[in-house]
C-alpha cells in the first residue's frame, strides 16, 4: 500500500492497491470499503475477492467540487468502514480527498487537514488540491442524508479523462522498463517495451480524433501532437535497440530514456496549462 497515511482510526489514503497481495493487507487491517478517486478503472473483482467494497468518486488535479465534497463525506457517515481512500501514486488527490471527506464527515478537525498533505507529500503546485483542502468544512449530517450519492463501483468518465487514464498508465508500464534498462520485466514478462511505446503513440493519434479534442484551443492540440510525434520517434528507436549489447546498446539506451524524458515533460507542461489550474479560476 504505497504512500499509506492514517488520517483516522476509521480512515486511511494511500496509493493504487495492486494485486491479491494488496487487498489481503487491506483485509487484515480491517478495511471494509475501498474509495478511489483516480480515474482508473477499480479491480473490483480483486476487492470482492477479499470481501471488500469498491466505490468510485474520481476527481481531478484541479481540486473537490463541493457536491464531491459532500459525496465523499456522505461515505464516510453511511457506508461501512474502515475505508481506504486511494489515487493512483497516493500523493496528491487521495490526501486531499481524505482530508475533505474526514474534515466534512467531522472526523478531522479543519485546521488538521493541511497538515496531512504535508505528510503525504502532496506537491503544492496543485493549487486546486490544496485549495479544497484548506476550505473544507463539515457538513451537517441533515444536509448529507438529503444528498443523492450512488456509489458507483465503476463511474463513468468523460473521454478525455479515459484517454488520460490509458496514457497514464502506458507510460507507467516505459518508465519501469527503462528502469530495468529496457529489457522484459521478470514480474511483468508479458510487456514488450516498443509495442507499448506504439500503445502510446496509438493512445495520442485516438484522441487527436475525438471531438472533445477538436474543440479545444489551437496550443492544446499541438502539445498532444508533439507528444504523439515523440512517442512514434520513442518507438523507431526501440525497435533498432540491439538484442544483445554490441558495444553502443548503453547509448542507445541514454537516447531512448532521453525521448522518454521529453515526453514527460511534454505532458509535465500540458498538465501544468490545462489540468491542473484550480477549480475557481477555470
Amino acid at each position: 500500500l504505497p504512500n499509506a497515511v492514517q488520517l483516522h482510526p476509521l480512515v486511511i489514503s494511500g496509493g493504487l492497491p495492486e494485486g491479491d497481495s494488496a487487498f489481503a493487507e487491506l483485509n487484515s487491517l480491517g478495511v471494509r470499503t475501498i474509495i478511489s478517486v483516480d480515474g482508473a478503472k477499480p479491480d473490483v473483482d480483486a476487492a470482492k475477492r477479499h470481501g471488500l467494497r469498491y466505490v468510485h468518486m474520481p476527481h481531478g488535479y484541479d481540486g473537490i467540487s463541493d457536491v464531491r465534497a459532500k459525496e465523499l463525506a456522505k461515505a464516510l457517515v453511511t457506508l461501512e468502514g474502515p475505508f481506504y481512500i486511494h489515487c493512483h501514486h497516493g500523493k496528491h488527490r487521495s490526501p486531499a480527498a481524505a482530508s475533505v471527506a474526514c474534515v466534512g464527515a467531522g472526523l478531522l478537525q479543519p485546521q488538521m487537514a493541511l497538515t496531512v498533505l504535508k505528510v503525504a507529500g502532496t506537491n503544492p503546485n496543485y493549487r486546486g488540491l490544496y485549495r479544497a483542502t484548506s476550505t473544507a468544512r463539515k457538513f451537517e449530517r441533515s444536509l448529507l442524508d438529503e444528498l443523492a450519492a450512488p456509489f458507483p463501483e465503476v463511474a463513468q468518465l468523460p473521454p478525455m479523462a479515459e484517454a488520460m487514464v490509458a496514457i497514464e498508465q502506458t507510460f507507467d508500464h516505459l518508465e519501469k522498463l527503462s528502469a530495468h534498462e529496457w529489457q522484459r520485466l521478470p514480474t511483468h514478462p508479458d510487456l514488450d517495451a516498443s509495442h507499448e511505446a506504439l500503445l502510446l503513440r496509438e493512445h495520442y493519434t485516438e484522441l487527436l480524433r475525438t471531438p472533445e479534442t477538436k474543440s479545444q484551443q489551437n496550443a492544446f492540440v499541438k502539445l498532444l501532437q508533439a507528444s504523439e510525434s515523440l512517442a512514434q520517434k520513442l518507438e523507431d528507436q526501440l525497435r533498432s535497440l540491439p538484442a544483445t549489447d554490441d558495444g553502443n546498446r548503453e547509448q542507445h539506451q541514454r537516447t531512448i530514456d532521453s525521448t522518454l524524458s521529453a515526453i514527460h515533460q511534454q505532458c509535465k507542461t500540458c498538465h501544468q496549462t490545462y489540468r491542473d489550474v484550480p477549480l475557481n479560476e477555470q
